[in-house]
């Protein structure tokens, strides 16, 4: 795992402008725009690659709806049954994690940053080898939209 993590940084270190792994299996990639704006690039790369986008949620939004405020946050929701089905076929329970997802969030210091789990770690499921061809496709998936969304 973290000789894959540590492959996935050096890539991603080259096209993005900071990328961070946190202990928890997080990948953060800073992004330059807002929010809103980031994720309608990612929304496009997502579409662009053939993958479906199943809902993005506004986040800030909904504070906003109940009267609190939260600094700008919307979530990709999106797949492709081509990789996720063979998933879900070696471990039904994969349905609980799957399709895949990206934050995209301003913080406390007004950077922008899009983030999502590692696959690897998101299926780390009875039935889901690590070392299976989706699990490399849906990082390299994620590795690229992320890095397009980033403005890399």
């Amino acid at each position: 795992m973290k000789r894959i993590l540590a492959g996935v940084l050096l890539a991603l270190a080259g096209t993005a402008g900071s990328v961070m792994a946190d202990e928890d299996d997080i990948t953060r990639v800073k992004a330059e725009g807002a929010v809103d704006k980031v994720m309608d690039a990612l929304e496009m790369a997502v579409e662009g690659a053939g993958a479906t986008v199943f809902a993005r949620v506004d986040h800030s939004g909904g504070a906003e709806g109940a009267g609190m405020y939260l600094n700008p946050s919307q979530l990709l929701i999106f797949g492709n049954p081509k990789l996720g089905t063979p998933a879900m076929q070696d471990a039904p329970l994969a349905g609980l994690y799957l399709p895949l997802k990206v934050l995209v969030y301003r913080d406390s210091e007004n950077q922008v940053w899009l983030a999502y789990e590692e696959p690897e770690e998101t299926l780390d499921l009875d039935g889901i080898d690590d070392d299976a061809e989706y699990i490399k496709k849906m990082t390299g998936a994620l590795e690229t939209l992320v890095a397009k969304a980033a403005g890399s």
